[in-house]
């Protein structure tokens, strides 16, 4: 399998504490992963009671938009790294500038942060993609749907997520939309619809001295543009599809010189091509079954990664995993629903945010693995459903 090969150099340990910007569940995920590995982790947070600022000790709380504030936070810290995409890149560049570790780069986490970047480097490379356009308004818009043909997916170049910024225009009518309230600065990049069968996600590890892992290719379920579902390995994928999946994805993360972990998403088409969808640089959510259904989890690597430690394998632990996101729902007690999944399905593993219950927002995963791909996927369901308070 592509992207195994093991750097045998022992090195120096200069990583001890590693500053995470962004103060959400992802954060939270990795501070846990920190523990065993002895790293100290020091967080820039939203607020005080962000997720992460409940569970790591060593917190300040500030606009990570601010110079200074951020400066002044990674004085004490030997890498930066992420919990989300958006700090701006001048910011991230002078870190650089005074000698900082950044991980991912300024200049790879850029393809991230910005979709017609993203677009451009990719198609640039050879890889899989839309047909796209930047459009300055909404005629230019209408003129791309003519091109291709309706409907068009619409997106914001940067600050979209889990849905948001991104649009299916069924006609030309519906061309002025993206443009209402755009901020400045912000551009919209025009795709073909795609009429695709499932989507895929891929996720590698990869440190700065190139060792480099890739994760088994996952099939994921967005609802309402929300990940929802996840399925490790992806069923029904041939070797050779696996192969090639694995094979892009350790290339991109290669061209781009990402370090740490680099998710990848696919839409597949009904003739099993597949095209990639989205970049992302940091834990994701597609890889929350790592955490029980590998043997190291994304987290884990991508705290190796940023600290130049050697990588953990990425094998699955059982042959298959199944994930599925708690959103708030009926139940706005989850530890008392929690205790009851805990007697319904002992096996499932839960993890809780520790977050206030919003309809719609995660608040938690499940994930369930197994020798059979129908019982982990239903026991999965099951155990979210509870906690979700959905009756089936």
């Amino acid at each position: 399998m592509p992207g195994h090969d093991v750097d045998t150099k022992v090195r120096a340990v200069t990583v001890r504490t590693i500053g995470i910007i962004g103060g959400g569940q992802l954060a939270r995920m990795m501070h846990a992963a920190s523990i065993p590995l002895g790293v100290r982790i020091a967080l820039l947070a939203e607020g005080p009671d962000v997720s992460a600022a409940q569970v790591v000790a060593d917190t300040d709380v500030g606009d990570y938009t601010d110079a200074d504030t951020v400066y002044a936070f990674a004085e004490r810290c030997d890498v930066i790294t992420f919990d989300h995409e958006h700090v701006p890149p001048p910011i991230l560049r002078e870190l650089q500038a005074r000698g900082k570790q950044v991980h991912p780069t300024p200049d790879a986490l850029l393809h991230a942060q910005d979709k017609v970047v993203m677009r451009e480097r990719l198609t640039g490379l050879g890889m899989p993609c839309p047909i796209f356009a930047v459009v300055a308004d909404a005629d230019e818009l209408r003129a791309f749907g003519e091109r291709t043909g309706w409907p068009v997916i619409a997106k914001t170049s940067r600050g979209g997520y889990d849905g948001k910024g991104v649009w299916k225009l069924d006609g030309p009518d519906d061309a002025d939309e993206p443009f209402a309230n755009l901020k400045p600065g912000v551009r919209i990049l025009a795709e073909e619809f795609i009429d695709f069968s499932r989507e895929l996600s891929v996720l590698v590890a990869r440190r700065p001295s190139g060792e480099e892992r890739v994760y088994p290719v996952s099939e994921t379920v967005q609802t309402n543009g929300i990940c929802t579902h996840t399925f490790t390995p992806a069923p029904d994928l041939s070797a050779e599809q696996r192969d090639a999946i694995e094979a892009m994805a350790l290339r991109i993360a290669a061209e781009l010189g990402v370090t740490g972990i680099l998710a990848v998403e696919l839409m597949q088409r009904p003739d099993g091509s597949v095209v990639v969808n989205e970049l992302a640089m940091r834990p994701h959510n597609t890889g929350h079954w790592s955490i029980d259904g590998a043997w190291t989890s994304q987290f884990e690597n991508h705290l190796r990664a940023v600290a130049d430690l050697p990588l953990g394998p990425t094998e699955v632990r059982q042959p298959h995993a199944a994930m599925v996101n708690v959103l708030g729902g009926a139940r706005d007690d989850l530890l008392e629903a929690q205790a009851e999944v805990l007697v319904a399905e002992p096996a499932a593993r839960v993890q809780l945010y520790g977050k206030s219950v919003v309809p719609g927002r995660k608040v938690g995963h499940v994930t369930v693995v197994g020798d059979d791909a129908d019982d982990v996927r239903n026991r999965a369901q099951a155990a979210a459903d509870h906690l979700m308070g959905v009756q089936r």
